[in-house]
């Protein structure tokens, strides 16, 4: 077996170093041939992983937080959503959120992860494909995605969410999670973001019909049930359904506020009324919209509306701490393991 490491010493606030060289003994004590490859930023992860997935690595892990994750999952695509090579991907979690490795049973602990990599048992999860615009274009306001070439796909494996999702994880990510904790530092980012935040109105398709919500403060589409930082979607998605939740709260005043935050928190049953509501979709395209054009997925912003989410041909195999599972969901895994 030929493993690959991608390690990013700036995850959780560049405290993620300081794991390295006990990962690495670990390797060296279980006499592994990998190799290793410490990163200066996290578009290296994503260069790194195409690099691994077309030199004949049969394990390419992942070792960082979700956005050294995401970066790492995008380069097993091509651009058409058809994986590049039959690696399996690893994780060894040294940020601080890990809703990538709840969402799929990988352990955070880095002895338990190492030795699940070495084990190799893998589950497949559908990961979601996102063509999205790399910078804000007034000419797209109000259209949809084109075949013009300042457009890029991206793949996610939890959630992608447009609206105040990427003021969020913005200032989620600006460093209150390290002084108050990944909990509490989400939830008072959220409760800052929603001071300033003004609902905006979003033209969307959703397999094949065109609507205009009004006063939208955020649409979650994803597939797991961890969102972020705490957030959980109570969801009925199975694997191989090639559907995504779609989550979208709307028209949200003062008073109700406390009921849809304890909501999102709990993880229990959404009951849709006018101000939150969830869809099962398979195919969306979001319009244009140059008041609150940002794009967020799987945790950082990433990109500009326009945008088309539709489900990836391929599966991907991740490496799991779980024996026989092969559901990418978590209620699923529970059923099958009682």
């Amino acid at each position: 077996m030929r493993y690959l490491f991608i390690m990013n010493p700036g995850s959780k606030s560049g405290r993620s170093r300081k794991q390295f060289t006990k990962i690495l003994g670990i390797l060296e004590r279980e006499k592994v041939e990998f190799d290793h490859v410490i990163t200066q930023n996290l578009n290296e992860a994503y260069n790194l992983s195409k690099m691994g997935n077309n030199s004949g690595y049969d394990v390419i892990a992942a070792v960082g937080g979700d956005g050294t994750i995401n970066k790492v999952l995008n380069g097993f695509y091509d651009a058409y959503g058809r994986r590049v090579s039959s690696a399996k991907m690893g994780v060894i979690y040294t940020g601080t959120s890990p809703d990538f490795c709840k969402s799929y049973e990988i352990p955070t602990d880095i002895e338990k992860a190492v030795k699940a990599i070495l084990r190799g048992t893998t589950k497949k999860i559908q990961t979601g494909m996102i063509t999205l615009a790399k910078s804000c274009m007034k000419e797209y306001e109000g259209k949809p995605v084109s075949d013009d070439p300042v457009f890029v796909t991206r793949y996610f494996a939890c959630c992608a969410n447009i609206g105040l999702g990427a003021a969020l994880a913005r200032r989620a990510n600006s460093g209150i999670r390290g002084v108050l904790g990944d909990f509490t530092g989400t939830f008072i980012a959220l409760l800052r973001t929603l001071i300033y935040y003004r609902p905006q109105d979003f033209t969307i398709c959703c397999d094949g019909k065109t609507n205009t919500i009004r006063k939208v403060h955020n649409i979650s589409i994803g597939r797991t049930f961890y969102i972020a930082s705490g957030i959980k979607l109570k969801n009925a998605l199975k694997y191989g359904d090639d559907s995504f939740y779609c989550l979208t709260v709307r028209n949200m005043r003062a008073w109700n506020l406390p009921g849809i935050i304890k909501n999102v928190y709990s993880g229990k049953q959404i009951i849709t009324s006018e101000v939150i509501s969830l869809d099962y979709i398979k195919l969306m395209d979001i319009y244009g919209n140059l008041q609150n054009p940002e794009v967020e997925f799987d945790g950082d912003p990433a990109g500009f509306l326009p945008c088309r989410i539709s489900m990836a041909a391929d599966d991907l195999e991740v490496i799991c701490e779980c024996s026989s599972v092969r559901h990418d969901t978590p209620e699923e895994s529970i059923k099958e393991l009682v």
